[in-house]
């Protein structure tokens, strides 16, 4: 059975979960296979989403959909209508500022978690 899925994180440097969803202009892509190994995949660039304090929908909507294939959103910040919209398309978004592996970890417990009570 294969359970792999990807996560975009949002990362100014590769190293942290730094960025607020809507300031960042890349997401590092990595994919996670049979419940434990994961590898990095891509980088894909986007337009931020926040202009001084004005959030541009058609930008929002255009970087959802580069990111539609992961199961997993992590930000430093994200807000109530971005969370809700990345929900909406399948995208679980999560604020886990933290070194990239240790949140991509977190993911992984997670993701484990949730398939224990899906098999009961």
């Amino acid at each position: 059975m294969d359970n792999a899925y990807k996560i975009a994180v949002a990362s100014s440097d590769g190293i942290v979960v730094n960025q607020h969803f809507g300031h960042a202009d890349r997401f590092i892509i990595y994919e996670v296979k049979n419940d434990k190994n994961y590898r990095f995949v891509e980088i894909r660039t986007v337009e931020p989403v926040c202009n001084c304090g004005n959030h541009d929908d058609r930008k929002l909507t255009e970087n959802l959909q580069k990111i539609q294939d992961c199961k997993y959103l992590l930000v430093s910040k994200i807000g109530m209508g971005a969370s809700m919209r990345a929900e909406h398309l399948g995208i679980n978004p999560m604020e886990l500022p933290d070194m990239i592996e240790e949140s991509v970890r977190k993911v992984i417990s997670f993701e484990q978690i949730q398939n224990l009570f899906e098999r009961n």
